[in-house]
């Protein structure tokens, strides 16, 4: 079992800047690979970016492509999303997800609100 939890949510304008964490509990943290996902109003969950266990593979979505950046620190069990020049569009509910090896993510944190004002 692994639990997640997402912060780093908030209001900011079109432009600027925000960091996502999410802080892991559970399995050996360095054998999971991590996600993040969001859900905008009356859309269904999508990908955003992924990373695996050593970084060293990490696609993104192409609506995010240049602007986010997933990291880990296995150290400290947590995986950040830095999302910089933030559009409305970007407005959602961004969710951590976990999942062991190359099988599905099936870990999931509660979300945490992210809102981008123009």
């Amino acid at each position: 079992q692994v639990q997640l939890a997402e912060s780093g949510g908030g209001l900011v304008l079109g432009g600027g800047s925000l960091r996502l964490s999410c802080a892991a509990s559970g399995r050996t943290f360095s054998s999971i690979r991590m996600g993040w996902f969001r859900q905008a109003p009356g859309k269904e969950r999508a990908f955003v970016a992924s990373i695996n266990w050593s970084g060293s593979i990490t696609p993104y979505a192409d609506s995010v492509k240049g602007r986010f950046t997933i990291s880990r620190d296995n150290a400290k069990r947590t995986v950040y999303l830095q999302m910089n020049s933030l559009k409305p569009e970007d407005t959602a509910v961004y969710y951590c997800a976990a999942a062991e090896g190359g099988g599905p993510f099936k870990y999931w944190g509660q979300g945490t609100q992210v809102t981008v004002s123009s």
